[in-house]
């Protein structure tokens, strides 16, 4: 996510939070909770002890890890507990004995990778509960001669970039723009990025998996069957079990590629630019990908405009690209001085918002080290949004300020992908994929402020709602918005998951729950936007 620091006040990663944690408050409670921790080590493999990896709130480092990988701030406004334990897994083992320990003695388990849950539903629960975070398994191990990699759930995209820069200029792989996502929640959940639209997402590109179930068993693509396989790939791993590591098919890219941004406001033209946009971007060849990113700016008093950044991404050459420009969006006026030619993997740093020249070093930081309170939604769109439809848009961000609008455009092999082919379902017949995000500052007051940012960025999907796709509403689950619906934290009714299954999974819904039925029966693996086991007839 490229977002201006300029627009977003910074806060620390630290602050006050006003939760209390779970801890038992009668004896059975105690025996339960000292049961799960005497549990864990006869589960585990004694030669990496699991003790070492497992923090209580008497630690003085839980609260620290805690929020290291958690962030959104706004989440912590609406906990009412911490964790009873972090085990911070150092093996797999590790992980195997949380899913054994915590079915055994009633407690629900977390599975936490980056921390980029919108809304943290990888480190919060409203019941006792057991974060499993995954950080320290990160191994990436590369085959060049296969061109695949074994990529543990606890690697960041920006790992797994500078790994294969490391090995080949001429390989890639299509995740994400923010270099800081943990590799297990961002796979599981389609995974996308610049590469989208020559090919697809992360998960169109897997072709193996480790992961753990219910039962504590570590299975791989056989040993799970296809039904299972096809379910990981964009349904959210965490319904199913814990990802241990995903084996994936490197990409070729070229030597050089050249990547752009052309900003132009709305007194030069910027509704007629992005009007055409929309007819244009899911049209190109899938070697270029053209992001619109409309922002609201104050020129001072109440001079207020929108300023829209057409961001690009080319595999090739600004030659090249300038050609294929000048035929197909000449209305932008790309010229030669817009464009900067470096490698792919420099290019994972442009479109990060790092200044051009950083070192790719800053690939192997796994930590957001920025925190922010943020509330994010997102669209699919099937039409054209008409031009009084983006004047609205123009209305409402200049209204509300802090916030962000990006417009990723499908198109290419994202047309030529069965919506059956994986659990993610948004695929041929949308033009563009739509995140709204908005940002705010803890200066600025806790549940009060949050309550107002919220209805803010609602006022902004309501006003949207006649242009974006409908019956239903869709939505991606990686942009986790519990606004569309949810359950309670300890409870997956059918029927209410029905509601936001539809809006993230579309038609694949019901097989999805047809799979947990057979993988989770008894519903171990929930969050409140869990899929339930479908219901036997």
């Amino acid at each position: 996510m490229k977002i201006s620091s300029s627009i977003f006040p910074i806060i620390s990663i630290f602050i006050l939070l006003s939760i209390s944690s779970v801890t038992p408050s009668d004896s059975d409670d105690s025996d339960d909770f000292d049961d799960f921790f005497q549990c864990l080590p006869k589960q585990s493999d004694s030669s990496i002890p699991i003790t070492d990896a497992i923090l209580t709130p008497n630690n003085s480092s839980f609260q620290y890890i805690y929020q290291l990988r958690a962030n959104n701030l706004r989440t912590f406004l609406s906990a009412t507990s911490r964790p009873v334990a972090i085990i911070t897994a150092r093996h797999p083992s590790h992980a195997q004995a949380a899913v054994i320990c915590a079915k055994r003695h009633d407690f629900q388990l977390r599975i936490r990778s980056g921390g980029h849950d919108y809304e943290g539903l990888s480190y919060t629960s409203d019941v006792p509960f057991v974060i499993l975070d995954m950080f320290n398994l990160n191994s990436i191990d590369i085959d060049m001669s296969t061109e695949t990699a074994w990529v543990q759930a606890g690697a960041t995209t920006g790992e797994l970039y500078y790994r294969i820069a490391e090995k080949s200029n001429v390989h890639g792989f299509p995740s994400g723009v923010c270099t800081t996502l943990g590799i297990g929640g961002h796979f599981s959940g389609g995974g996308y990025g610049f590469l989208i639209r020559k090919y697809g997402l992360s998960i169109d590109n897997v072709i193996d998996a480790q992961l753990i179930d219910a039962n504590g068993r570590i299975l791989n693509r056989k040993s799970m069957g296809e039904d299972v396989f096809w379910a990981i790939r964009g349904g959210g791993t965490t319904s199913f079990g814990i990802i241990l590591s995903w084996r994936i098919k490197l990409v070729r890219v070229p030597p050089r590629v050249t990547v752009f941004t052309v900003q132009r406001t709305l007194e030069q033209g910027a509704t007629e630019l992005a009007y055409r946009w929309q007819q244009v971007a899911p049209k190109l060849p899938k070697d270029l990908f053209i992001r619109l990113q409309p922002e609201p700016i104050n020129n001072g008093g109440n001079n207020k405009t929108v300023r829209v950044s057409f961001i690009g991404h080319f595999l090739g050459q600004a030659d090249g690209l300038l050609r294929l420009m000048n035929v197909s969006f000449p209305e932008l006026g790309l010229t030669r001085n817009d464009c900067l030619q470096m490698s792919w993997v420099e290019s994972t740093l442009y479109w990060a918002g790092f200044s051009n020249g950083s070192s790719i070093d800053v690939l192997l930081d796994r930590v957001a080290v920025n925190k922010v309170f943020a509330k994010e939604k997102s669209d699919y769109y099937k039409a054209v949004i008409p031009k009084q439809g983006l004047e609205t848009l123009w209305q409402v961000l200049m209204d509300i300020e802090n916030i962000f609008v990006q417009m990723n455009p499908y198109g290419g092999r994202m047309e030529e992908i069965s919506d059956l082919e994986t659990a993610f379902a948004h695929r041929a017949g949308n033009l563009f994929k739509v995140l709204y995000g908005i940002q705010w500052s803890e200066s600025e007051g806790g549940v009060n402020a949050t309550a107002r940012y919220v209805e803010l960025s609602r006022r902004l999907y309501n006003a949207m709602a006649p242009y974006a796709s409908s019956n239903p509403r869709e939505a991606f689950i990686n942009y986790r918005d519990l606004d569309i619906g949810s359950n309670e934290s300890d409870e997956t009714d059918f029927e209410d998951a029905k509601e936001y299954g539809a809006k993230y999974f579309r038609n694949n819904f019901i097989r999805l729950a047809d799979v947990k039925a057979k993988i989770d029966p008894k519903n171990f693996f929930k969050n409140e936007q869990s899929i339930p086991p479908l219901p036997s007839h």
